[in-house]
């Protein structure tokens, strides 16, 4: 029997990822994407140009604050599987809409898990939440684990707390197979170019390129766990077959300051990034996550799950995903400095 998954924030970087994973192993895949002026499937329009391309594909429009309509469609779709990976995901833009990313980022999660719940009447469904390594914030203890306690620093961290919670609590009190995955920073040549791992590559090859001059950046002494989003979209699977609902950290369990991935994304470049790159003041978050890094033992140990991809090897894959950009960028002659 061919099992169907719903994905929200399907054009996204997890999202894309996601959903050739699901593909390759055989689901019916629906996406919720939310109706804008501009195309947004650019992520996925090589696995959906039309619904002949890919029948086991289908997008559907909609929105995460919008709950009556949500509901409507899992209700039609039915899906096996939900994986809610929608949201206000910018930290530092959720410090200038937080009303917005605690509708988009917590509330939503609450009306998929509604939702879920819903159609829980008619079937056995489970459901996936996108939990952040975020929500530790001002961190109690390194590493991170499942049973450390959240401090978050941010108003996307908070949404992301009320979310986590809303899960737990779904679970416990409804019976809904509802799990958290607590996934520490992954990155991929998908991320968004606002994202600094993103925002790193772009800038050293367009100025490998002679496209740019500058790169302006905010804290490089923050300390992350990167690992690459191609492996932890596999996790979110993982967590979905496990026989139990539960919370997982996916992390790789090493930490690399920006600064150090600077140096790992210029070097593949033959440059010295300390002669492109400057502090701007505006991009230091008024509250600072200084150190993220994540213990992902319990993943290993349950799910067989372990990180493929090094951050000296996603810095590789990313610097060359982007030097075809900036390539391509030159020669169409229609760059700004």
């Amino acid at each position: 029997m061919t099992k169907s998954a719903l994905i929200t924030g399907i054009t996204g970087q997890d999202g894309s990822f996601l959903a050739e994973l699901l593909l390759e192993k055989g689901y019916k895949v629906h996406g919720l994407v939310r109706r804008a002026s501009t195309f947004t499937t650019g992520r996925i329009n090589h696995i959906y140009q039309d619904p002949h391309t890919n029948p086991r594909l289908t997008l559907h429009y909609g929105d995460l604050t919008d709950g009556q309509s949500l509901s409507n469609l899992v209700l039609e779709i039915e899906p096996d599987e939900i994986y809610n990976l929608g949201a206000q995901s910018h930290v530092r833009v959720s410090f200038d809409q937080p009303v917005y990313t605690m509708d988009a980022t917590g509330r939503g999660a609450l009306n998929v898990l509604e939702a879920a719940r819903l159609l829980k009447r008619k079937k056995d469904v489970r459901v996936y939440q996108a939990s952040s390594s975020e929500m530790y914030g001002d961190v109690y203890e390194v590493p991170q684990k499942e049973t450390t306690p959240f401090n978050p620093q941010s108003p996307y961290a908070c949404a992301k707390v009320y979310a986590f919670h809303q899960t737990v609590n779904y679970r416990r009190s409804y019976g809904l197979f509802a799990s958290n995955g607590i996934l520490f920073n992954h990155e991929s040549e998908r991320r968004g170019e606002t994202f600094v791992t993103r925002k790193i590559t772009r800038a050293a090859t367009r100025i490998k390129m002679g496209l740019q001059d500058k790169l302006y950046l905010g804290n490089i002494d923050a300390k992350r766990d990167w690992g690459y989003a191609k492996d932890y979209v596999e996790a979110m699977w993982l967590i979905l077959q496990h026989h139990e609902a539960d919370d997982f950290v996916i992390a790789t369990g090493e930490t690399r300051t920006v600064r150090e991935f600077l140096g790992y994304v210029f070097s593949h470049l033959d440059l010295d990034w300390e002669k492109y790159v400057e502090i701007d003041p505006r991009y230091f978050r008024p509250a600072e996550v200084d150190l993220l890094l994540g213990d992902a033992s319990k993943s290993e140990r349950l799910l067989g799950w372990k990180p493929k991809t090094d951050v000296r090897e996603l810095a590789r894959i990313m610097v060359e995903h982007d030097l075809e950009l900036a390539e391509r960028e030159l020669h169409a002659g229609n760059f700004q400095r």
